[in-house]
């Protein structure tokens, strides 16, 4: 009844870009480790990685869409061109 059945807003419906900045911006996109001869090294979150994981999800599916309307358009072209051709 008080929300065990319902999940929190999908990930999928956030901008990927906006989330990365937050998780920058409130400092939580990496953790500070420090070794024994005491060097520090900056190791990314999950959270973080999940953000950037998205951000290239979404970049790569509208490069697909726009891939596919390059195809579309060249072979409109070339179909123009053999009719131009054909009509000369």
């Amino acid at each position: 009844m008080y929300g065990s059945g319902q999940s929190p807003v999908a990930s999928s419906e956030k901008n990927p870009n906006r989330v990365t900045g937050g998780l920058k911006a409130q400092g939580v996109d990496s953790y500070k480790i420090v070794a024994e001869d005491g060097s520090t090294q900056e190791i990314p979150t999950q959270t973080y990685v999940r953000s950037l994981e998205d951000q290239i999800r979404k970049q790569r599916a509208a490069i697909n869409v726009l891939e596919r309307k390059v195809n579309r358009n060249e072979t409109a072209t070339t179909n123009l061109a053999n009719a131009l051709k054909n009509v000369k």
